[in-house]
């Protein structure tokens, strides 16, 4: 793979977004229902503008007392009405700098459930499709929520982690279980390496699973996250590997 997308969340309350914005390709921005509000949206987007970095909006459940990792009970068309209330917010205010809303990515619980829940995936794959078809669904790689939007005739992306540990089914360890964060840069970049030039991880486990990637997230608002996204920065142009948006 000669290019990969650098995605970072954003727009959460953190405080190296400035930074990190010069380190990667694309950003996905918090809607107001986890974190943000009007305010922080507008400033992430003039600052993403001014850096030529691709936009996306990053819809969660409205659980601002646990940052949107708490699953909701919510029926079909409440999921479809809470994830366009989000992309309509901030392809507002895109459209208000002058840029325009390239990609959808979930977030927190709503991004986990999609990826094993058809009912989640299907209304997310729904309401960005109703919305506009022409956005790009980001979803974990080889989940539901990849297969449920292509369905549809959305045009995805598989995302892989450089700070997460996988299990040996594919999905991510649960944040509650030991050993679900990668905390040192170094290894995340290598792991970072592992997935875009070879295909695969290690689980936790010790399984080598398959892996297939177009962008790869770093969180914002992790602890060490300016260190790792200069790690895998630096790795992947050690190893020239362009970093590009998908939608750039």
């Amino acid at each position: 793979m000669s290019s990969i997308d650098l995605n970072c969340d954003m727009g959460e309350g953190c405080p190296h977004d400035t930074e990190l914005m010069h380190l990667v390709s694309s950003v996905s921005i918090a809607g107001g229902y986890h974190a943000g509000d009007e305010e922080t949206m507008r400033a992430t987007v003039r600052n993403a503008v001014k850096k030529g970095v691709a936009i996306g909006a990053h819809p969660s459940y409205l659980d601002r007392d646990n940052f949107g990792r708490t699953s909701t009970a919510l029926s079909f068309s409440e999921i479809i009405e809470i994830v366009t209330d989000q992309i309509r917010k901030l392809d507002r205010i895109c459209g208000e700098e002058g840029s325009k809303l390239g990609h959808i990515k979930p977030h927190g619980a709503l991004y986990n459930q999609s990826a094993k829940n058809s009912e989640i995936a299907a209304a997310i794959a729904q309401a960005v499709r109703t919305y506009r078809s022409d956005l790009i669904l980001i979803g974990l790689s080889g989940s539901l929520s990849i297969s449920e939007a292509e369905k549809v005739g959305l045009q995805t992306a598989s995302e892989a982690f450089a700070d997460r540990t996988y299990r040996s089914d594919g999905t991510l360890t649960p944040r509650s279980e030991p050993n679900a964060l990668i905390t040192d840069p170094e290894a995340g970049a290598e792991q970072a390496m592992s997935i875009i030039v070879d295909g695969s991880v290690v689980a936790t486990g010790g399984k080598i699973i398959e892996i297939a990637t177009d962008t790869l997230c770093i969180h914002g608002d992790g602890e060490y996250a300016l260190e790792f996204a200069n790690a895998i920065n630096r790795k992947l142009t050690e190893n020239g590997i362009k970093i590009e948006a998908i939608n750039g």
